[in-house]
């Protein structure tokens, strides 16, 4: 069984998450298993190998999950987008829109330099308003936003129209 099917049987639809009419798709059941895991680590590494990232960024919290593993493997740093308010250090911020209201994201000052190629990660596109987000503070930061990076992708949702401004790469494993 290839990658997206072994991924397809093991995330667990959610009904009605978080507020009713959503189908939440959640993948803290793929962490349940390791073989699995390691076999998405490793599909990431071979997806990004040779695409002379920087850095990655990952998107709190689930970003975080395959993110830095990626980045470790890669050689690069890893860079912290966490939620308003928690970042200890000097921070640039970006406010915007999502599915089911508004947040604020957040990342230190000094995580980007300018000029580099850094690679956005999360856990699912739906609408992109956090990857755009996330892009705002790159690109803030005189970075070049090289593409983003997804395990699941809601395609019905068409956030891969928003993110095209920023980047022409933009992966997801496995798409609904």
């Amino acid at each position: 069984m290839n990658i997206q099917d072994r991924l397809k049987t093991c995330i667990r639809d959610v009904a009605d998450f978080p507020k009713p009419g959503i189908l939440f798709k959640d993948i803290s059941t793929i962490m349940l298993d390791a073989k699995l895991s390691a076999a998405v680590l490793d599909h990431l590494v071979e997806t990004y190998k040779d695409s002379k990232l920087d850095a990655i960024a990952g998107i709190e919290s689930r970003g975080f999950l395959f993110g830095f593993p990626l980045a470790i493997r890669l050689g690069i740093p890893f860079i912290l987008i966490r939620k308003e308010g928690k970042l200890p250090y000097n921070k640039i911020k970006h406010a915007y829109d999502l599915e089911y209201g508004s947040a604020v994201i957040e990342m230190h000052s000094d995580a980007v330099k300018a000029n580099q190629r850094v690679l956005i990660h999360d856990d699912l596109l739906a609408t992109g308003g956090s990857a755009s987000a996330a892009a705002e503070l790159i690109q803030k930061s005189g970075a070049e936003v090289a593409g983003f990076s997804f395990l699941v992708e809601l395609s019905f949702l068409e956030g891969q129209e928003k993110l095209k401004k920023y980047a022409n790469q933009i992966d997801g494993i496995i798409s609904y």
